[in-house]
């Protein structure tokens, strides 16, 4: 009996760990059909996770990625608490949880039961079907910024092109052409600045790490140069009125985020331990900017990091970066083992994306970012369990 259930859990976390990860970046789509049935993959997957834990007796591998989990819940939980009344806090609070447990869940998979290449390898499936849907929407669909996937362009944007450089760890040949063209012109059609700025910074990583040749990127522009003129043959005057309308409000946006950064930046210099609480840089926006946007009096912060400094603190501020830092140094120390190198190079250079996009967007409750720490973490677990020469098996077995 507990082989059976051993040898059926691995198959069916393997199936729901990979279908979470790439219904992410087409949510849209998804919620279209139910609104709740994006919820289903991840929480079968803690579901199943537990269950099969409980049954086989085993605790997650520890790993200093844990302990800055449990501060960071612990902190978060608490500025939640300070702030009860807060008409946000509920809200925002469980929105944080689900992200905390679903790492804590990726992380132990990924190290035991699910190939990091294939969560890689799900992660750019499902959101080279999102960059087609960029695209449709924009030159078929008449949207002036692709929608679709996911209903915030620069959101798609951001899911996009965290995407892009996981390509180096799939298998090369000509889907991976296509979904690096997919990718990047699903991107493109966003008119993301800060998703561009993050792709350059991230095809400059895999660049001075070695990972990406000239030449294999010199084709990838090729082939997206000839998406470019095949778009703008077919739909020219679309993209002609999408770019009038992006230049309009562009300057406008530069000068709301920085009205919304000075706002963040007041909230943690007044409330520096545990912060406004979850969900509280909407509640606080009007009185900390001095009502500086009539039109808009709970907007986001459209920065990640000052985002959560503002709402959660300091030493939450700590642990959340202090999750991106262990991540960076699990991906090297493994790398450096010579243990799949490119795809740990790829993981470093989404990140690199996720955190520059980060800098312009509120992207803390989106899957990306998690998925990577997980994606790290997981591989130190796996580089540590084969150099002690421990399998890692069940108790039962």
């Amino acid at each position: 009996m507990t082989v059976l259930v051993i040898n059926t859990a691995q198959p069916t976390l393997r199936v729901l760990a990979c279908a979470t990860v790439a219904l992410v970046p087409v949510e849209g789509y998804v919620t279209a059909v139910h609104p709740q049935l994006a919820k289903v993959a991840p929480a079968l997957l803690v579901l199943v996770w537990l269950t099969v834990r409980v049954w086989q007796r085993r605790a997650p591998q520890r790993h200093p990625a844990h302990a800055l989990l449990a501060a960071l819940t612990v902190l978060m939980l608490a500025s939640a608490a300070l702030h009860a009344g807060g008409p946000f806090t509920a809200e925002y609070t469980v929105r944080w949880l689900p992200f905390l447990a679903l790492t804590v869940v990726l992380i132990d998979v990924a190290a035991r039961e699910v190939p990091l290449r294939a969560l890689i390898t799900a992660a750019v499936a499902g959101a080279t079907v999102a960059g087609a849907g960029a695209i449709y929407s924009l030159l078929v669909g008449g949207a002036a910024r692709a929608t679709g996937p996911l209903e915030d362009p620069n959101d798609l944007a951001f899911v996009l092109v965290m995407a892009v450089p996981l390509l180096v760890a799939v298998r090369r040949g000509p889907l991976t052409v296509l979904a690096a063209v997919l990718l990047v012109g699903g991107a493109a059609a966003t008119f993301s600045r800060g998703g561009a700025l993050a792709l350059a910074a991230a095809v400059l990583w895999l660049l001075a790490r070695r990972v990406l040749s000239v030449r294999v990127l010199g084709v990838a522009l090729a082939g997206v140069a000839v998406a470019a003129v095949v778009a703008v043959q077919v739909a020219g005057p679309e993209l002609s009125r999408a770019l009038r309308e992006k230049s309009f409000i562009a300057a406008s946006n530069v000068d709301t985020r920085e009205l919304r950064w000075q706002a963040a930046a007041r909230m943690l210099a007044d409330h520096p331990v545990l912060g406004v609480g979850p969900g509280g840089f909407r509640a606080e926006y009007a009185a900390a900017s001095h009502n500086a946007e009539v039109d808009e009096q709970t907007p986001v912060a459209h920065n990640m990091f000052l985002e959560v400094a503002a709402e959660l603190g300091l030493p939450a501020f700590a642990a959340f970066v202090g999750l991106v830092a262990v991540g960076l140094v699990a991906t090297e120390r493994v790398g450096l083992a010579g243990r799949e190198r490119d795809a740990m190079v790829a993981i470093q250079a989404a990140t690199v994306a996720v955190a520059v996009a980060a800098m312009f967007l509120s992207e803390q409750y989106y899957l990306p970012l998690w998925l990577l720490v997980a994606l790290a973490v997981a591989a130190d677990l796996r580089h540590r369990t084969e150099r002690s020469g421990d399998a890692g098996a069940p108790r039962h077995q």
